[in-house]
């Protein structure tokens, strides 16, 4: 019952991962489309933990933590970049 619970979890977390895409195409501006992003890199790191427990595999979790610094990272400099027009 917990696998099939997680599996859907998964596959809609999947479909909003989408919904959240087309919003970053679609976003007026530039700070739309970097909150989509965010919410894009989320949703991946928390399907890649699903994963992780549905396969029982313990390193994917690693891979998530790693995928987050990323995406945090990215939305860091984006954003300077898009504030001051130059990462320092």
């Amino acid at each position: 019952m917990i696998e099939t619970t997680m599996l859907v979890c998964t596959i809609v977390l999947a479909f909003l991962a989408f919904v959240s895409l087309y919003r970053a195409y679609l976003g007026p501006t530039a700070a739309d489309r970097i909150v989509a992003i965010n919410v894009i890199s989320s949703k991946v790191v928390t399907i890649i933990v699903l994963i992780a427990l549905l396969t029982y595999q313990e390193s994917y979790v690693n891979v998530s933590l790693v995928y987050a610094m990323v995406g945090f990272s990215a939305t860091i400099a984006v954003s300077k970049y898009l504030s001051k027009g130059k990462v320092d």
